[in-house]
């Protein structure tokens, strides 16, 4: 049997990793652990609430209690910060969103021998666990689930579907992929679903693209006070809590700026935020959601320009983020080199970078560095209760 060492922190995917680098799945720091195996429980190793863990992909750290969880934030972007050269002036406290705040989600359906198995993937595999409980989605998406499951059961062909679920003012959002109603029959029993389990909007995708099949009224999302309309499947922050962490570090460093672009703006998340002080220029290459943002900005009357422009091949350029005291930058999981380059030769006095990759946030960042920005602070956010997804808001500041 080989010497007994200490979990000493969990690793990016999940694994709890030894000082001499021995990884073990399922381990929480504080662990004992000898030949791949746990000896000894530690002091952050919990039970994991949900019958499902181990087997659900939705959750890899359920054995770890908040402390641990916490660590893993914060280490892992400390470590891919300090990787690029860059050491975080400040960095606060994780904020972790509650359990069950999880607003948006997407499940798997099969036909499962004459009923319907809905859920996440099993980690690793394509077979479907199928939720009797869930401790990250919100009441309302997982109340959803059983009624799904029971509408689902009644058909008798083969299908794989795909089931987006949404939180949204008017309630769930549900967009299906892979499904179809054929015949008046089919058809009004989908009707009555919609009706009994009072379905905000269901869209089907039948292999023709997205339809909306039933909305009895406009569905929107609040995104600062400003009720903006949803387009189905558009990106939303994954909880309402997490959001609020970001905005508000975003509002804090940018909120005395007098015009800020935002840029991926999406539906406007930031710049609804912002635009009570300062004008917003919000700038998004998807044209449902520039338009959305556009809309919402005119309805409400507040001070949010929104432009259609594809940032990953057309950024703004210094000589136009000259017009610009503040910037706020979203970008998706792979960053924003051509953009964040341009940012970089540009005399912005700050720019708040929010990324839910710490690997492309470092990279892009030292960028920022590398052209006498220095990284103010970090605020690490745990959205994805559980899971090894990290969110960040940072703010460079020029100088």
């Amino acid at each position: 049997m080989s010497e007994t060492e200490e979990i000493i922190r969990i690793a990016a995917k999940g694994d709890g990793v030894t000082a001499t680098g021995q990884h073990v799945p399922g381990a929480a720091p504080g662990d004992m652990v000898a030949d791949g195996q746990i000896v000894t429980r530690g002091p952050h190793r919990v039970e994991p609430v949900c019958r499902h863990f181990d087997r659900c992909g939705g959750c890899e750290l359920q054995h770890c209690d908040d402390a641990a969880l916490a660590d893993y934030i914060s280490s892992r972007i400390a470590f891919t910060a300090q990787s690029q050269g860059m050491e975080p002036e400040v960095m606060v406290p994780v904020h972790l969103s509650p359990p069950r705040s999880r607003r948006r989600a997407t499940l798997h359906a099969i036909n499962g021998g004459g009923r319907a198995v809905i859920g996440f993937r099993e980690a690793g595999s394509h077979r479907l666990v199928d939720l009797r409980e869930c401790h990250v989605l919100a009441s309302e998406l997982f109340a959803l689930v059983e009624p799904l499951r029971a509408y689902l059961s009644h058909r008798k062909d083969r299908y794989s579907a795909e089931i987006d679920l949404t939180l949204a003012d008017q309630g769930v959002d549900c967009a299906i992929r892979n499904i179809a109603i054929e015949g008046l029959d089919q058809t009004e029993d989908l009707l009555d679903f919609c009706r009994e389990h009072s379905v905000a909007r269901l869209g089907l995708d039948q292999g023709y693209g997205p339809e909306t099949f039933w909305e009895p009224e406009p569905v929107t999302v609040k995104l600062g006070g400003i009720a903006v309309p949803y387009p189905s499947g558009s990106f939303l922050q994954a909880t309402a809590d997490g959001e609020a962490a970001l905005v508000g570090a975003v509002r804090e460093w940018l909120g005395d700026c007098n015009q800020v672009a935002d840029l991926f703006a999406g539906l406007g998340t930031f710049a609804f935020a912002l635009a009570g002080s300062s004008q917003v220029t919000a700038v998004e290459a998807a044209r449902d959601a520039m338009l959305a943002c556009r809309t919402a900005a005119l309805r409400a009357r507040v001070p949010v320009d929104a432009q259609h422009r594809d940032l990953f091949r057309n950024p703004l350029r210094p000589e136009e983020l000259a017009a610009f005291d503040g910037v706020v930058i979203d970008p998706p999981r792979a960053g924003a080199r051509s953009q964040v380059e341009q940012l970089a030769k540009s005399s912005v006095p700050r720019i708040a970078y929010v990324s839910c990759n710490p690997s492309s946030w470092a990279r892009d960042g030292a960028l920022l560095v590398e052209q006498g920005y220095r990284l103010a602070e970090v605020r690490p956010v745990g959205q994805f209760r559980w899971s090894t997804h990290v969110e960040l808001a940072s703010l460079f500041v020029k100088g």
